[in-house]
Parts: C-alpha cells; sequence; structure tokens
C-alpha cells in the first residue's frame, strides 16, 4: 500500500507502485498488509505544538494517559477537566503504541462517580467520519501482537477504581480500501453513554479493521 490520497468519499485506496508492493508482500507475506499513514511516504509538516489537540505520534515521545479529571497540559490554555458523565464511567485513550506496520491505543475505563461501578464485557467502539457518521470499520473481540484477549471478566471498580483494555489497528487478508477515520467513539458498554476522541493529526486515522480485548484489571499481554 503507498500514499493515501484524501477524497470525498473518505476513503484511501492502495497504491499500484510495482515496488513498493513487493515490498511489503516481502516483509508482510500478504498484500493486504496495513500500512499506517506517514510509513512510506513524504511526512506532513509538524502541526503547531500549541494547536490544542493536534499530535502526532511519530514526533513525540510516549507520554502516559492522565488520570482522569486531571487538566490537560500547562499554562493558561490548559483544558479544564470533563465533568464525570451520568453512567458514572468515562473512556480515555493512552498514547500511540508503534510496531512494524501496526498501531495500536491502551483504553482505560475510570471510575469517576461516587459509587462502585461494574463492569463486564468489551469497550463500545465505533468510527466515525468528519460530520459524525459512522463509517464501516469492524470491530473484532479479539487480541493482537500488543496483547492477547482472556476474555470478559466481572469487575467492581470503587470510585476513582480503573479498568484496561488494548484497541489496535489490524489488517485483513483481503486488503482492500482503507476508510479514514476523524474521530473514535468510545465506551465503557454500548449503553454507558459515549464521547468522541478526535484522531486529527494521528496516522492511525487510516483504518481496515480493528481488535479490542475485554475489560480487566490489567493490560494484556
Amino acid at each position: 500500500m503507498g500514499v493515501c490520497v484524501r477524497v470525498r468519499a473518505r476513503v484511501r485506496r492502495r497504491a499500484s507502485a510495482v515496488l513498493l508492493t513487493a515490498a511489503l508482500t516481502a516483509l508482510t507475506g500478504c498484500s493486504g498488509f496495513l500500512v499506517p499513514a506517514g510509513e512510506g511516504e513524504e511526512p506532513d509538516p509538524t502541526p503547531s505544538a500549541s494547536a490544542p489537540g493536534i499530535v502526532r505520534a511519530e514526533t513525540l515521545p510516549p507520554t502516559p494517559a492522565p488520570a482522569y479529571g486531571a487538566t490537560a497540559g500547562t499554562g493558561p490554555a490548559a483544558a479544564p477537566p470533563e465533568k464525570c458523565p451520568a453512567s458514572g464511567a468515562v473512556v480515555t485513550m493512552g498514547e500511540v503504541l508503534t510496531a512494524m506496520m501496526s498501531r495500536a491505543v491502551a483504553l482505560t475505563l475510570t471510575n469517576c462517580g461516587s459509587k462502585p461501578y461494574r463492569v463486564d464485557g468489551y469497550p463500545s467502539v465505533q468510527a466515525l467520519g468528519e460530520d459524525g457518521e459512522r463509517l464501516p470499520v469492524k470491530v473484532n473481540p479479539a487480541g493482537s501482537q500488543f496483547g492477547r484477549d482472556r476474555g470478559p471478566e466481572a469487575l467492581t471498580l470503587k470510585p476513582g477504581g480503573t479498568a484496561r483494555s488494548m484497541l489496535a489497528w489490524v489488517s485483513t487478508q483481503e486488503g482492500g480500501e482503507l476508510v479514514m477515520a476523524d474521530a473514535l467513539e468510545l465506551a465503557a458498554a454500548p449503553d454507558a453513554g459515549a464521547r468522541v476522541h478526535p484522531l486529527e493529526g494521528h496516522d492511525i486515522r487510516y483504518m481496515d479493521e480493528l481488535n479490542i480485548t475485554a475489560w480487566r484489571a490489567e493490560l494484556p499481554e
């Protein structure tokens, strides 16, 4: 797969360059392997570090996800902490983890309420387009090279308690088109009240399918 060109349909078609296809086939063993944007192409100009919410994974060192309620950034431009939703649970995304042609992020579910919160299952994940429309990106309950899925585990989180999950970008054998998402809609469960996490500036905007592990006390290995 080569350079992805943005079109109104918001998909990226695989380039037909013979040399690049041959190189990827030799590395992956399948022509449909996902190559995240930014690999094998000229990098975009680095966004301004002062622009809120704009960050590129390849230009920053890994940083831990802040605890829920912590103020993002420093100085007068820092955003105030968000209020706890009615469900009493909020899901946040951690740093972008990288491996050859693969990407993943750790998800953290935090009980930000005042009562115990019970969780038993998988996060709710939905890719969204620029107008908030839902995109046809399949989300599989499965592991990846970043950690295996051990299945759901019933957890009761005390106020301030957390559960973890790993969301990984994967490729199918069939290959084909990649979808470019502007955001991910994340929730502790399908009926727990979702929040939107913009992906502007990330190479994880380009998607084939996503694998998600069940909520657990610790991240999978």
